[in-house]
C-alpha cells in the first residue's frame, strides 16, 4: 500500500505550509547515525502495540496488522532492503512510514500515547544496554589474555619502576595481574551503569505522560527493563546513563593507554623486554629494520578520543533545561563512536597480549641494575641487626653511594667494603641481594612473590572461566 505522505513532507508536517530547506533537512536528519537502533525501535514498537491492544486503546485487529507489518520491516532490515529515507529524519519516522506503506491506517495508531521523545530514549537505552554487555565481554577477553601471560611468567623477574626509575624487582606475572585488577574495576563500573540505566522511559510521552490508560509496567517487562521510570520529565531528558557509560569507558581507556605505553617502551631496542608478533606490528616505508608497535600507539591516541567524546556529551547536556531539546540528537553519534572505539581497542590489546613474547633474560638483567635490591638490604639490617629502619635506610644509602663511586651494583661490593660502612654486616647479607631472592621474599598478600602470583592466577582462571 502506498504512503499518503508526499516525498519530502515530514510525518509532523501538518501545521507547516512549506518544506524545510535542504540545509535544515541536512542538519536535522540523523538517519545515518540512528539507523543502528532499528532493531531496538522495532522491539519498542512491538511492546507498545501489544500494550495498547491489551488496554483496549487500539483494536486487536490493528495490533495484528502492526505486528505483521513489523515482521516485514524486520525481514527487510535483515535482507538489507529496507528503504532508509533522509527526508524522514530518523529511524523512528522511517520505520513508521514504512509500516504505513505496508499496513495502511493501522500504522497511524501505533503512535498513540507515545512521543518520539520517549521512543528515542527507550531505543537508546535498549541499545546502550546491549553495548555495555559487549564492552564488558571485550574486557573479559583481555583479562583472560593477561592472566595467561601472568601464569606463564609468574616467576619472570623484571624491574619494577617508580618515576620510570628502577625501584624494586617484581615479576612479570605480578605486573600483568595489576592490569587484570584495573580492568575488573572497569567491568564493575560498566555493570553499575547497566543496572542504573535499566529503567523504561516508554510511556512518558513528550514530557508530561499521557491521558490514555496505558500500562507502563507491561511495556517495561516486555523490553527487559526492571521498572518504568518514575518521572516523565526525567524519563525523556535524562542522558546520564550515556554519560556514565562514556565516563566508565574513559577510565578503562586510560588503563588501556597505560598498558599500551608500556608495550611501546618494552618493545623498544632500549628496553628489549618484549616483541610483538608480525600480526600486531608494522614496518617503515624507508627503514627496513623497523618493527613498529602501531596498534599500541593507536590505542594511546584512541583513549583520548573516548575521553573527548565523554567531554563532548557532557558539554551538550550540561546547560539543557528540562525536558527535551534537539541538542540531544547528537548524544548517539558520540556514544556510538565511543563504544565502537572502545571495542576496537580492547580487541586489539587482547590480540597483542595473546601473541606477545617476552625476553626473560633481558628483563632479569635490567632488574639487577639500578640498586634494585637496596630495600632488601635495608630490611635485612632491620631484621638481622635490629636496626631502626631509618638508620638502616641511611646505612643502605651510604652503601649505594659507595657502589656508585666504584661503578658497580650492591652485590658486587666486597664484604670488607660493606663493613667499612657497617662493621656488623656478614656474608649472609648477600643472600638477599639477588633479584630472585628479592621477588620471592615479597610474600605478603598482594605481593610480587611467584607463590602469590600463582595463587592469584589460579583464582582469576576460576573467576573468568
Amino acid at each position: 500500500m502506498a504512503s499518503d505522505t508526499p516525498k519530502g513532507q515530514q510525518m509532523w508536517g501538518g501545521r507547516f505550509a512549506a518544506q524545510p530547506s535542504d540545509i535544515m533537512q541536512s542538519i536535522n536528519a540523523s538517519i545515518d547515525v540512528d539507523r543502528r537502533m532499528v532493531r531496538e525501535d522495532i522491539a519498542g514498537s512491538r511492546a507498545h502495540a501489544d500494550m495498547l491492544a491489551e488496554q483496549g486503546i487500539i483494536s486487536a485487529e490493528d495490533n495484528e496488522a502492526i505486528q505483521a507489518g513489523l515482521d516485514q520491516v524486520v525481514a527487510e532490515v535483515q535482507n538489507d532492503t529496507f528503504p532508509y529515507r533522509v527526508e524522514l529524519e530518523d529511524i523512528h519516522m522511517n520505520v513508521e512510514a514504512r509500516l504505513k506503506e505496508i499496513v495502511g491506517e493501522a500504522a497511524g495508531r501505533l503512535h498513540t500515547a507515545r512521543s518520539r521523545n520517549d521512543q528515542v530514549v527507550t531505543d537508546f537505552r535498549l541499545w546502550a544496554r546491549g553495548a555495555l554487555t559487549e564492552a564488558r565481554r571485550g574486557l573479559k577477553d583481555l583479562q583472560r589474555a593477561l592472566v595467561t601471560v601472568a601464569g606463564s611468567h609468574a616467576d619472570a623477574v623484571m624491574p619494577g619502576f617508580t618515576h620510570l626509575q628502577t625501584a624494586q624487582p617484581v615479576t612479570l606475572g605480578h605486573h600483568m595481574l595489576a592490569y587484570v585488577e584495573m580492568f575488573e574495576r572497569d567491568c564493575s563500573r560498566l555493570d553499575d551503569c547497566a543496572r542504573r540505566l535499566n529503567e523504561s522511559p516508554l510511556g512518558a510521552a513528550a514530557l508530561a505522560g499521557t491521558g490514555f490508560p496505558i500500562d507502563r509496567e507491561m511495556t517495561a517487562e516486555a523490553l527487559g527493563f526492571d521498572r518504568p521510570m518514575a518521572n516523565s520529565l526525567d524519563a525523556v531528558s535524562a542522558r546520564d546513563f550515556a554519560l556514565e557509560a562514556l565516563a566508565a569507558m574513559s577510565i578503562s581507556a586510560t588503563h588501556l593507554s597505560r598498558l599500551a605505553e608500556e608495550i611501546v617502551l618494552w618493545t623498544s631496542a632500549q628496553f628489549a623486554f618484549a616483541k610483538l608478533s608480525d600480526a600486531w606490528s608494522t614496518g617503515s616505508s624507508i627503514m627496513p629494520q623497523k618493527r613498529n608497535p602501531d596498534a599500541a600507539e593507536l590505542i594511546r591516541a584512541k583513549a583520548s578520543l573516548i575521553t573527548g567524546q565523554f567531554m563532548s556529551l557532557q558539554g551538550a547536556v550540561k546547560a539543557l533545561p528540562l525536558a527535551y531539546a534537539k541538542d540531544l540528537q547528537d548524544d548517539k553519534v558520540l556514544t556510538f563512536g565511543a563504544f565502537d572505539t572502545f571495542g576496537l581497542c580492547t580487541a586489539a590489546m587482547a590480540g597483542m597480549m595473546e601473541t606477545i613474547t617476552f625476553n626473560r633474560e633481558n628483563m632479569r638483567a635490567a632488574a639487577a641494575k639500578g640498586f634494585s635490591t637496596a630495600t632488601d638490604l635495608a630490611d635485612w639490617l632491620v631484621r638481622e641487626l635490629k636496626m631502626p629502619f631509618r638508620d638502616a635506610h641511611h646505612v643502605t644509602g651510604s652503601l649505594v653511594a659507595k657502589a656508585e663511586q666504584k661503578g658497580c651494583d650492591l652485590p658486587e661490593l666486597s664484604l670488607e667494603e660493606m663493613q667499612s660502612i657497617e662493621p656488623r654486616l656478614t656474608n649472609d647479607v648477600f643472600s638477599v641481594l639477588t633479584v630472585e631472592a628479592s621477588a620471592m621474599s615479597r610474600q605478603s598478600y598482594g605481593g610480587t612473590s611467584p607463590l602469590r602470583v600463582a595463587e592469584q592466577v589460579e583464582q582469576w582462571q576460576q573467576r573468568l572461566g
